[in-house]
């Protein structure tokens, strides 16, 4: 992929989405989940359904897959496969949308799209069509898709057309903030497998712009103006990491970036983009959450973060922390990637849902 883009023959990302079209698997139904490609609201999903005689209105889960805002698919084999046995176990409806990507597209068209399929699922009529609870519907995701969840559910608190309230949010190694891309799990994981500093940096940038400009200024993480330090109070790990996180790291806060860059590219600061931008108030109103972070993993401490911040706003959070685990770690639940690790941290979350959705 750097290779390629180099030499102006394709873009860094396209070459990355490769992984993605080796990994993807038709529609196919089985005895247990009917498996169809639609689209609501004009925005592509994989829709899963019971086959089995319902017992009464189903669980439904609305899921966002990751990839860093530019890869990714809901029909990769890893997906297809959580969504089957979610269903299936769960007795639930799995909408699993597929969200237009960087680069061709910025933020917020990823967020406005997952927001579209959430907000037209979420209409009574619809809920009623598939047999769906409506006290017993989540948003769901992993990575970037965690924060698309994580987003949707502050962003449907606003939303006078919404009536249906959320039971639950499941948020799996998320990322939720673009201010302080050095804290001390971007430092201690800075060349860790699957997601490095660097690549996190560069899923970041493009979400808002290919300018080289700003990649530089965030991975040197001096991107946030002057005028917009107060945000950092949202952001301060020193608050809420325990000490085992902490570690030998000193807490100085970021140092100020070009005013230019966040004029250009303002997405960087807006809640859409970084759910932990979003002030107590706002927070106190969310749902139960379900937040899995792992030890090996940039973006351990965004999750460790919101589950502190949520707490302290009242919010019952599960947040279970795998000190074992890497970023991705879930979706190594197939042959030939077939890890047990996986399968735990697999199992531990569908024994959540069936308790909490």
């Amino acid at each position: 992929s750097e290779a390629a883009d180099l030499l102006g023959l394709a873009h860094y990302m396209e070459g990355l989405r490769l992984i993605t079209v080796f990994e993807l698997v038709a529609p196919t139904s089985d005895e247990n989940v009917t498996v169809t490609d639609t689209e609501f609201n004009n925005v592509p999903v994989r829709l899963y359904l019971p086959r089995r005689a319902p017992g009464g209105l189903r669980r439904a889960m609305v899921y966002f897959h990751g990839g860093g805002w530019c890869l990714g698919d809901a029909g990769m084999q890893p997906y297809d496969h959580m969504s089957r046995r979610i269903s299936n176990e769960l007795d639930a409806v799995v909408v699993s949308v597929n969200y237009r990507l960087a680069p061709p597209h910025r933020f917020p068209v990823q967020f406005e799209d997952v927001y579209s399929v959430t907000k037209f699922f979420l209409q009574s009529k619809v809920l009623s069509q598939y047999g769906v609870d409506p006290a017993r519907v989540c948003v769901a995701g992993d990575s970037a898709g965690g924060n698309l969840a994580a987003a949707v559910a502050q962003q449907l608190l606003e939303d006078p057309e919404v009536k249906t309230k959320l039971k639950a949010q499941t948020l799996l190694y998320p990322a939720l903030q673009a201010l302080d891309l050095n804290l001390p799990s971007y430092r201690d994981n800075d060349d860790k497998p699957l997601l490095p500093r660097s690549l996190m940096v560069r899923f970041w940038s493009e979400y808002f712009t290919s300018d080289p400009a700003l990649r530089e200024a965030m991975a040197s993480n001096r991107h946030v103006p002057a005028e917009s330090g107060h945000l950092f109070q949202f952001v301060n790990w020193s608050r809420w990491l325990p000490a085992e996180m902490r570690k030998a790291h000193a807490y100085g806060g970021p140092a100020a970036g070009d005013a230019g860059l966040a004029q250009k590219y303002p997405g960087f600061l807006d809640p859409r983009a970084s759910p932990l931008l979003a002030d107590d108030a706002r927070l106190r109103l969310l749902p139960p959450t379900y937040i899995l972070t792992c030890e090996h993993d940039v973006l351990r401490d965004d999750g460790v973060m919101y589950a502190g911040r949520l707490r302290a706003a009242g919010v019952p959070v599960t947040h279970h922390h795998a000190k074992d685990a890497f970023h991705g770690a879930m979706i190594f639940i197939l042959r030939p990637l077939d890890l047990a690790v996986g399968h735990r941290l697999f199992n531990a979350y569908m024994d959540w849902l069936k308790e909490n959705l």
